[in-house]
């Protein structure tokens, strides 16, 4: 249960991200509530066929895994922001506000959810029985 609710902890945490964003971007609240929902929702549908493509390269070359691990973690990044663009410029018609989306929102995400992360744990470390905390 403690996981679930980690896992719906975090899309909130990136919907939250995604509209802050469009809405500081565009003033628009319609903006903003659609990036929260096309962004998050598009990556969530990619991501587990990026992470399948990864697993199977990994499995490969296990003497690179190391320097493997650092290129998914790139490539997750990369498609992250071009999911971002995509899901912006659709909602906008802006080049400008795609490249900033592209840039910042990852930006945001790979420093926001590490600390989401700590902070969710240490409440659950608190809460939640021994059976249930994540690993």
């Amino acid at each position: 249960m403690a996981i679930a609710a980690k896992k719906l902890s975090q899309v909130t945490t990136h919907m939250g991200i995604a509209f802050g964003l469009m809405y500081v971007l565009t003033g628009s609240m319609a903006f903003g509530g659609l990036a929260a929902v096309l962004e998050p929702v598009i990556n969530v549908v990619l991501l587990p066929y990026h992470e399948r493509a990864w697993h199977a390269i990994r499995s490969r070359h296990p003497a690179r895994r190391l320097a493997l691990l650092a290129a998914e973690k790139f490539s997750q990044t990369l498609m992250h922001a071009v999911v971002s663009f995509g899901a912006v410029y659709a909602a906008t018609g802006s080049l400008a506000f795609g490249g900033l989306a592209a840039v910042l929102e990852p930006i945001i995400n790979v420093i926001a959810l590490p600390l989401h992360d700590r902070l969710f744990d240490r409440h659950v470390l608190q809460v939640a029985p021994a059976n249930e905390v994540p690993a």
